[in-house]
């Protein structure tokens, strides 16, 4: 039985005011790819904890030449060897005093430092206050780094785009070219590049640049003949779209997520790479100071003066442990069937 709409109640109608919307009627957007990687990365409390780490060491880092108190490579050979000392802190180690033949000694004292004078990550055999060294250090570290890892990701997806919408005898002869690369290792190649340049950070960058991208290149080739092949692709290869178009349109895109993620895990990897060439006397040029060097200023005093090795050791550490749980949040946001 249908009602006549002359028998509905006027109470019934409800007028809606012009320019408001109402609440009820109003349909929310699904969120996007990127929206939704971000509420899953959120939700990860070690990936964001050491997304903040990681800002806070890179801004400390780069700001070296307002917050570093002394010239890092200026010697004061009479201050040589101070422990640290912090304004406020009454534990030995941490107060300038230094345990010899089982009494604590005030070397501040003993090298008339003045009262107001502190050095809070102390100084190594040179008197160069290592909390300087230590800022400077690192910002080169991730300056590396940053620059070999945007290299890497740029020279791995161009070559692994191009080899895998090529295809044919091209694609073949650009994995040979590959597997010859991979045949060579790494620290050989490197150490020779460094031989023919001279040592600092553009060689260091070259050497990291040779051999770093090729995993990227394999990962970025295999993904793209797996999207190659679907149906949307195949779609807009028949109506007309370029090679160049389609692999930047519809393939790259969609392999976003992975080759982020590659990238967020080789940056540790170069970082870790420059301080072991820096280590065995083949990266950074003295005395500029990077993670590598102060570890090889460091282990030589470790028996002695144990805190020039820790030091350096523990920021090595707290940016590698960061920056590999950070990748793999950014993975499991990217991918969260990875985590299954």
């Amino acid at each position: 039985m249908y009602m006549n709409i002359d028998q509905i109640p006027s109470e019934l109608f409800r007028f809606k005011a012009a320019g408001k919307e109402d609440k009820e009627e109003k349909i929310k957007a699904a969120p996007t790819f990127l929206q939704d990687a971000w509420r899953r990365l959120c939700k990860n409390k070690g990936a964001v904890s050491s997304m903040a780490l990681l800002v806070i060491i890179i801004i400390l880092a780069f700001s070296a030449p307002v917050l570093a108190p002394y010239n890092p490579n200026k010697q004061n050979v009479p201050y040589a060897n101070l422990p640290p000392k912090i304004p406020g802190i009454s534990i030995n180690g941490l107060n300038g005093m230094t345990k010899l033949q089982g009494q604590w000694l005030d070397s501040y004292a003993l090298s008339n430092v003045p009262d107001n004078q502190y050095y809070i990550f102390g100084t190594d055999e040179f008197g160069r206050d290592l909390l300087s060294r230590a800022l400077y250090g690192t910002r080169i570290s991730l300056t590396i780094a940053f620059i070999a890892a945007v290299l890497d990701l740029t020279i791995g997806v161009i070559y692994g785009l191009t080899s895998a919408i090529k295809g044919g005898k091209t694609d073949n002869i650009m994995q040979r070219i590959l597997e010859i690369l991979t045949g060579i290792p790494n620290l050989v190649l490197v150490v020779l590049m460094l031989l023919i340049f001279k040592p600092g950070i553009l060689s260091i960058i070259l050497a990291l640049t040779i051999s770093s991208w090729i995993p990227m290149a394999r990962i970025v080739r295999g993904q793209a003949l797996r999207l190659k092949n679907l149906e949307y692709v195949q779609s807009a290869i028949v109506l007309g779209s370029s090679q160049i178009r389609y692999a930047i349109s519809h393939i790259l895109p969609n392999i976003a997520g992975i080759v982020v993620v590659r990238a967020m895990f080789s940056i540790p990897s170069a970082i870790f790479f420059e301080t072991f060439l820096s280590f065995i006397g083949v990266g950074m040029k003295i005395p500029n100071a990077s993670l590598g060097t102060l570890l090889n200023s460091g282990y030589k005093m470790f028996r002695i003066h144990p805190y020039q090795m820790w030091i350096p050791s523990v920021i090595l550490c707290v940016i590698m442990l960061a920056f590999n749980l950070f990748a793999d949040g950014l993975r499991d946001a990217f991918d969260p069937k990875m985590k299954e």
